[in-house]
């Protein structure tokens, strides 16, 4: 009943063709980013802010990068991590090297070299696909591992290894609170989101998933496959890049390679896989699954042990929720292989029918 599209007569193309046609979803939609742009930083503490919603925007904006070339153009990749580390060191030599250089300038930018590195790795995948691809694409990984520990250029002559950025601002403006962080990160989030959305619904999404679905017959319809896979590999990468330069500028501060190393390449995998591959939804979806949920658990089970009279010391809460953590996986991908987001979708279908049967 309250789901329902009755009555909501489309006129024109444009009025068919949008975003979200449907009044309830426009309605959600504004109502979750008033809620995100104005509730949030003024209810949420700084724990909340720094340990979980940052880190959650971040990773669902690289997830969403990410699914755009495995998701929706079907080519696997293992470098996720590394475009991550070269999306992060562009922007802090981009900000060292050049005086003045503002924030916003520097964080593209390392999205762009992230994206010439990415189509350079990229072009393995017009010949061989698959778990070739993966393992092609997993060298980008080492490179980058090596490049950032052994050139001493990569990190301004650092005998650590280990970098670190000054005060953020943004046109004069300090972003020094959590909150301020988190709205910044939010801003990237909503415009890559939106940019994303339209891009999948376009003609070079269709020629994604043409290749992504049979690229043998995309091939005879006319669709070129070296432009189709290049430039999925060349927007993934860039949002990937700025996720990169983001997570490094805003929630780390300093790092070192370490931060991007190749557990954070599957961790971004697992992501799209749990959330739904080829849908934009999914990315977020797989993103709270993977943060929200090992903090949730880490909070929980010391709670059950206090009210059954167990003590459990943080290692074995630390195992236990791998374990947990590990078997929710393998229960979602049996149940659903297809996400997090396709059970959004069907239990939108059955409200939207409620209360006749399906």
């Amino acid at each position: 009943m309250i789901y329902r599209e009755n009555g909501q007569f489309k006129t024109s193309y444009r009025a068919d063709q949008q975003i979200l046609p449907i009044r309830q979803d426009r309605w959600t939609m504004g109502l979750l980013l008033v809620v995100a742009f104005i509730a949030v930083p003024l209810l949420a503490d700084e724990y909340l802010l720094r340990a979980v919603l940052i880190p959650f925007l971040i990773l669902a904006l690289a997830a969403l990068g990410l699914n755009i070339l495995v998701g929706y153009c079907g080519q696997i990749s293992l470098g996720t991590g590394a475009f991550m580390a070269v999306g992060a060191y562009a922007a802090y030599n981009l900000q060292v090297r050049i005086e003045g250089m503002p924030l916003l300038v520097a964080l593209l930018g390392g999205g762009l070299c992230a994206t010439v590195v990415g189509v350079l790795f990229g072009i393995p995948s017009l010949r061989i696909k698959g778990l070739y691809l993966a393992v092609a694409t997993l060298a980008a990984q080492f490179f980058v591992d090596w490049a950032a520990l052994r050139l001493k250029w990569v990190t301004n002559d650092s005998t650590s290894g280990s970098v670190s950025v000054a005060a953020l601002d943004v046109f004069g403006l300090a972003i020094e609170t959590p909150a301020q962080k988190y709205l910044f990160c939010l801003a990237f989030v909503a415009i890559f989101a939106l940019l994303a959305k339209n891009l999948v619904r376009g003609h070079i999404g269709r020629e994604w998933m043409a290749i992504r679905d049979m690229d043998v017959a995309a091939a005879v319809i006319g669709i070129r496959p070296v432009y189709a896979k290049l430039t999925a590999f060349a927007v993934s990468s860039f949002i990937v890049g700025v996720a990169g330069a983001l997570w490094a500028f805003v929630y780390l501060g300093s790092w070192e390679p370490a931060a991007f190393n190749i557990d954070r390449s599957f961790q971004l995998l697992f992501m799209v896989i749990i959330g739904g591959l080829g849908s934009i939804m999914g990315s977020f979806f797989g993103a709270a699954f993977i943060v929200l949920l090992p903090i949730v658990l880490d909070q929980l089970l010391p709670a059950i042990g206090n009210l059954v009279g167990l003590q459990f010391d943080t290692a074995l809460v630390s195992h236990v929720v791998f374990m947990i953590f590990g078997a929710l996986i393998v229960f979602f991908l049996i149940v659903e292989p297809h996400g997090i987001a396709r059970l959004w979708s069907t239990a939108k279908e059955k409200l939207r029918l409620w209360p006749f049967p399906h």
